[in-house]
Formats: C-alpha cells, structure tokens, sequence
C-alpha cells in the first residue's frame, strides 16, 4: 500500500536523521514531478544530488577531514528542499489553504493566518517584530507565537523557528515565557534535524546566555505541570480579566485558570505528547545544553522525572529516591505510581515483603489490572538489570492480576 503525504514526510525525516540523503531525495522527486516546472527547487535538487555523488566517491578513494561537515551541510540542504517542496505539495493537494495576509488588528485573523499559513512573507515577520517588541501589543503578540509554534510542528521553517527564537526577548515577558516554552518543545521534537541548522543552535544560545529560565523551564516540561497563564500574569501584577476580551474568549472557559502556555499548540493528548519527549529528552541537544554534567542540575531533572513517577535517572541511586518518595507518601498525595516506584527502591535494597505491600496499595488505586500494569511493566528491564531474578518479577504480577 501506498505510503500517505504524512507517512512520507515522517520517512524523510528519519532518513536525513541518518543522514542518508539519497533515500530521501527518491521520495523528493515524484513530489517535484506532481507539481510540476520549478527551477528554484530543480537547481537545488541537482547540486544536492550531484555533491552528494561526489562526496561519496571521495569517501570511496581517499581522506577528508571535512567530510563530516559536509554531510552535515548536504543534509541541512536536503531539509530545506523537502520542507519547501512538502509546503508546496500541501497547497497543491488543497491540504494546506493558500492564505495571502491578515488583518493585525483582529485576533482571530492574526490566530488563523500564523496558524495556517505556510508561505510567510518578509512583511509578516516585520509586523511580528514590531508587535513583539511592543508592550501595548502583547496580547496579539502570545496568540502569533503560540499560532506559529502550533503551525511550526506540521511544516517545518528555519525563519519561522528564528523568529520564534527571537521572541524570547520580547518586551513583555510573558510573551517572552511562551516563546521561551514553545522553542525548547520544538528543540526537543526537532533535536535531530537541529543538529543540521547551526544557526538555530546560535540564535537560542545567544537568546537565553547564562539564565537560569531556561533551566526552569525545562523542569516544568518535564513534570508536565501546567505552566499556568494566571501565575505568569501575576508576575507581571495582572490578571486574567487584565487581558483583552478577545484574548479571554479564545481562552478554554473551563480551564481558565490553569492555562498552559504549551497546550495552546499541541495536538491531541497534551500528557501524551510531553510523556513522549521526555522519554527521548536525555538523550538530545536541549539536555546536553541546559543540564550538562552539572550535578545539581542533574539531580534537580531526576527529581523533575520522579515527580512525575519516572525512575529513570534514579535506578543507581534508589536511597535517594527514597527518601524523597518517603516525603510523598506521607504527604497524603501520592499517586499508584509513586507507590510503585517506593515498591520498586524496596525491593532493590531486599525488602520483599513490604515492596509487595507498596505494590498492592498501588493496584487497589487503580480501576483495573490494566491501569496497574500500564504503570509496572515498563519498568521491568530496570528491574531485571539492577539485579532482580525476572522469576521475582513474574511472581509478584501473577499476585497482582486479581487483586
């Protein structure tokens, strides 16, 4: 069967992950076949191919100290070209609306354009750093960048992501926070092909330098708490009703109290998408930048994960995290998964029986088997590589399937 548009982009993009440009550029090219005569993206489909044909018979005959970098050049260049051509190709099947300006004054235009739009022009990012760098327009201002991060995770734009960067500094911090938020999301899902745009890594580097924010911020993705609209306003001595009426009724009237300055993008299940991210976070860009091998950041992200019942940077220091799960359980506000993980650091240190018994409390929150093993399971590799007999961790689930 027939691979979709989607299916097709996602495949792109794995395979420049690798770097493996040919593989893309054989799905590249029917998309440039179905829209027919464009000498822009014909020149650079043919430099791409044609250098990289060169580099690999270069890497066939002899050394070249650059070659890393010219991969990491070409398949930038190849990004680019699918990105524009995977643009166009969604305006010619009518996927994408064909969108010609807005009217700056009207927040539901502003909302629809940056939104949908996936042709900017170089007057669109004027207005955006006009509005940005305006106190007076800072409501219009957070609903383009909350719109543009929402529009930047269907079709990716170098110059949309800059502007996006850019609006870290913006002169009203709130707007500030939601760039800030939206561009360490994105850094994430995106932390491959970042690696293929310098001038991105350069633009948010210089954007937050030495601050601790960003750090911040990184622990409030990772915890998936909601970055409340009402408690950055009150940072700034306002409050919801401060806001335009506009702005308010875009706003979810059930939840205006708790608004989360990265739900207002994001698609589908808000926990879903986060849980996601934090499963690849150790291992990407954004992590090496902000945690490091600073130990007390190091240990603040392993809290940030264990509040949100992730053992994950724990499994070698289990008396740590016990203690802190100690706190929890006494706190009267502990959840299935924090019981079992307190399961999971008792049976570590030999404690069979009260391990069970944290396990059991777990499964008696939970509505159902599934629910509770939806929770265990995943952690059952750990379990065995920390040393516990995978005939242990079978007996104990065999116990827990009717409880």
């Amino acid at each position: 069967m027939a691979q979709t548009l989607e299916e097709q982009i996602n495949t792109v993009e794995r395979a420049l992950g690798e770097r493996m440009i040919r593989h893309a550029l054989t799905i590249i090219r029917p998309w440039m076949n179905e829209l027919g005569e464009n000498a822009d993206c014909e020149d650079a489909f043919q430099s791409i191919q044609h250098d990289y044909e060169e580099l690999f018979r270069d890497w066939l005959t002899s050394e070249d100290e650059e070659r890393e970098d010219k991969l990491n050049r070409l398949t930038g260049a190849t990004y680019r070209l699918a990105d524009s051509v995977y643009a166009s190709l969604r305006l010619h099947r009518g996927l994408s609306p064909e969108m010609h300006g807005f009217n700056g004054d009207n927040p539901q235009s502003v909302v629809r354009y940056f939104s949908s739009c996936i042709r900017f022009r170089d007057s669109d990012f004027e207005w955006l750093s006009a509005v940005l760098n305006d106190e007076s327009q800072s409501s219009i201002a957070l609903m383009a960048v909350a719109s543009m991060a929402r529009n930047l995770r269907e079709c990716f734009n170098e110059r949309v992501f800059l502007a996006l960067i850019d609006g870290i500094n913006a002169a009203n911090h709130v707007v500030g926070e939601q760039c800030l938020a939206n561009v360490m999301l994105l850094l994430i899902h995106y932390d491959v092909r970042i690696d293929f745009f310098p001038d991105i890594q350069k633009a948010f580097m210089e954007a937050v330098g030495d601050s601790e924010e960003a750090f911040v911020t990184l622990g409030a993705i990772i915890r998936s708490v909601k970055m409340s609209l009402r408690d950055m306003l009150a940072k700034q001595e306002m409050t919801l009703e401060d806001l335009p009426e506009e702005l308010r009724n875009l706003l979810d009237a059930s939840s205006q109290s708790d608004i989360s300055v990265v739900s207002s993008w994001m698609p589908g299940s808000e926990t879903e998408y986060i849980s996601g991210l934090i499963q690849i976070l150790p291992e990407t860009w954004i992590y090496d930048v902000l945690v490091g091998d600073d130990p007390e950041r190091q240990r603040m992200i392993a809290y940030a994960y264990l509040s949100v019942g992730k053992m994950d940077m724990f499994w070698n220091n289990s008396n740590e995290a016990e203690q802190w799960l100690v706190k929890k359980l006494r706190s009267g506000k502990a959840t299935a998964i924090d019981y079992i993980n307190y399961g999971h650091c008792l049976l570590l240190r030999g404690d069979r029986m009260m391990a069970f018994e944290n396990y059991r409390q777990a499964r008696q929150m939970c509505k159902s088997a599934k629910e509770f093993f939806t929770l265990f399971r995943p952690d059952r590799n750990q379990l065995v590589d920390q040393g516990v007999p995978v005939e242990q961790v079978y007996l104990i689930e065999d116990q827990l399937l009717a409880k």
